[in-house]
């Protein structure tokens, strides 16, 4: 699915099932929330945190790899809102995502290669 037409699915979503989008600030709220979550699963699967007592790790990371899983479901959850909130902003995904490839090439065309504490 390219940018664009995720950003039509999501938009027909809203309008024939969802009603109407939530505002702008709603949104900003809920993107925060959704990012939170992610942040969660990744402190208890790849950082020094583990999950409560009783509560089961969700996955296996195989199944991880195949689109299933939390960290898919909260990255999913997090693009989601992002969607959303560019729709209602008028922002055009594909285009920015472009420019912003544009702006890190110039600006980190060296940067990179030449940071020590990446060698």
């Amino acid at each position: 699915m390219l940018i664009k037409e995720a950003q039509q699915q999501v938009d027909h979503w809203i309008k024939t099932v969802g009603v109407r989008y939530f505002s702008e600030l709603t949104n900003m709220v809920i993107l925060t929330e959704e990012v939170g979550e992610l942040a969660r699963h990744m402190a208890r699967i790849y950082g020094d945190q583990s999950y409560k007592k009783g509560e089961q790790p969700p996955f296996r990371q195989p199944a991880e790899r195949a689109g299933e899983g939390p960290l898919a479901d909260e990255m999913a959850d997090v693009l989601w809102v992002l969607i959303c909130l560019a729709n209602q902003t008028g922002v055009d995904l594909t285009e920015a995502l472009e420019k912003n490839f544009e702006k890190k090439n110039i600006r980190d065309a060296t940067r990179h290669k030449e940071n020590e504490k990446l060698k």
